[in-house]
């Protein structure tokens, strides 16, 4: 049996604009060595893109949406 790896393979749907921009100002956090949530958080409200609900991050909503978009 040939074996491959498929990044993807647990998707359900392609991802929306929103979640990629997001995808994206993480990664670029992260390359700057921000890796705590309390340092993401203040990179996130001061970067964007800002949360879909509300006026600003808060550790408590992005951990949510993270909780949600992982299931």
């Amino acid at each position: 049996m040939d074996r491959y790896l498929d990044p993807h393979q647990a998707r359900t749907r392609a991802q929306t604009p929103y979640e990629n921009l997001l995808g994206d100002s993480i990664e670029r956090a992260y390359a700057q060595g921000i890796h705590e949530l309390g340092p993401l958080v203040n990179y996130l409200n001061q970067f964007g893109p800002g949360p879909q609900e509300g006026d600003a991050w808060t550790e408590e909503a992005f951990a949510a949406l993270m909780a949600r978009l992982g299931n």
